[in-house]
């Protein structure tokens, strides 16, 4: 996770201590086992989970040093021990053992998103990597800058106010309504519609703004009265404007099976956050600015509600000009070596689906 962003909060892995084979062995252990357990876990149900065979004193004091670096800790004095936030930050970044994505899984993930209209495919991947994970899947929708357009469609609303239709590569429709100078009527509007269309194919908005640009720069004084006014409501349909952020959050009943949100208080918090779109947009620009597939962990993200949370995600489309943004929200105690790998291979799927 980038440190350039107002979420990075958390210190390079790198700069971690070093740990011996055997507080890697038992901190691995533990996370492993709370990831299942979500309670306190004990030096003897630590013992059954290592390779190498350790006495319970062993292990016990091998816990008290990881507590000493602020790797587990204790939530009572007769408790077992529990990750804390650095703990899991280095078992993600220095221990994780990623696995193959199971044939089930990417059985469902292709056929949902590749059965998918093209408009609707954001939403059917987050709702499928909900149902395969069990948290809050999240998609970030493709902005209009970012994808190339296929039509462009122009509808009368009124003597001074038309709707443009902008419709992208990926089949999603965007809807603009523009001023207009001169009433022109509907089939006027269809005759500049295709006009614009032509010059659009192919081409994101930008490249449109520049070849309409062109175009009027060289426009001779006596040109066509409607090739003017298909110039000027071409730049006006595609003039650079501020964005709503487009974010689809999966049905939210598959995360209440988690302990950690089973207090009403807490689920609460989590998805009034969730419903400010630009708050988790701004998180999930900050954490991808370095590519891949990355996880912010709660105090990472600087908001409180998300305190116990994690957020594991990545982008889709091409990878020097990224169309948006996948992945799951749901309690750091998620089973990261399972999680990570669904959310790279969905976002695999969606750019093929959309891409192809």
């Amino acid at each position: 996770m980038s440190k350039d962003g107002p979420t990075a909060q958390r210190a390079d892995s790198d700069e971690a201590v070093q740990l011996t084979d055997r507080q890697r062995d038992v901190l691995r252990a533990v996370i492993r086992a709370y990831v299942g357990e979500a309670a306190p876990i004990g030096s003897k149900h630590i013992s059954h989970l290592l390779l190498q065979k350790l006495s319970s004193a062993t292990i016990r004091a091998t816990l008290a040093e990881l507590s000493d670096l602020g790797l587990v800790q204790q939530p009572h004095t007769s408790a077992g021990r529990v990750p804390t936030e650095q703990g899991l930050r280095t078992f993600i970044d220095r221990l994780l053992d990623r696995r193959d994505v199971a044939e089930y899984d990417r059985r469902a993930i292709e056929y949902q998103v590749e059965n998918a209209q093209s408009d609707a495919v954001v939403e059917v991947a987050a709702q499928v990597l909900s149902e395969q994970t069990r948290l809050l899947g999240f998609a970030v929708a493709p902005r209009l800058e970012r994808v190339t357009l296929q039509h462009v469609s122009l509808v009368r609303l009124g003597a001074s106010r038309v709707l443009a239709v902008l419709v992208s590569n990926t089949g999603a429709a965007y809807r603009r309504v523009i001023a207009a100078d001169v009433d022109l009527d509907q089939r006027e509007l269809d005759r500049v519609a295709s006009h614009l269309s032509e010059r659009a194919i192919g081409r994101t908005l930008g490249e449109v703004r520049d070849a309409l640009r062109r175009e009027a720069a060289a426009l001779r004084r006596e040109a066509d009265r409607l090739l003017r006014w298909a110039l000027e409501l071409g730049a006006r349909a595609v003039a650079p404007q501020d964005e709503d952020v487009d974010i689809v959050v999966a049905t939210r009943l598959a995360v209440l099976d988690q302990p950690e949100f089973r207090d009403p208080r807490r689920i609460r918090e989590v998805l009034e956050t969730l419903e400010t779109k630009e708050r988790l947009a701004e998180i999930v620009d900050a954490m991808l600015a370095d590519g891949g597939v990355q996880v912010a962990l709660g105090g990472e993200m600087g908001d409180p509600a998300l305190s116990h949370c994690a957020l594991v995600a990545t982008r889709y489309g091409d990878e020097l000009a990224p169309l948006g943004a996948v992945g799951v929200i749901g309690p750091s105690r998620m089973d990261y070596s399972r999680v990570i790998p669904l959310v790279a291979f969905c976002s695999r799927v969606i750019t093929d689906k959309l891409l192809a």
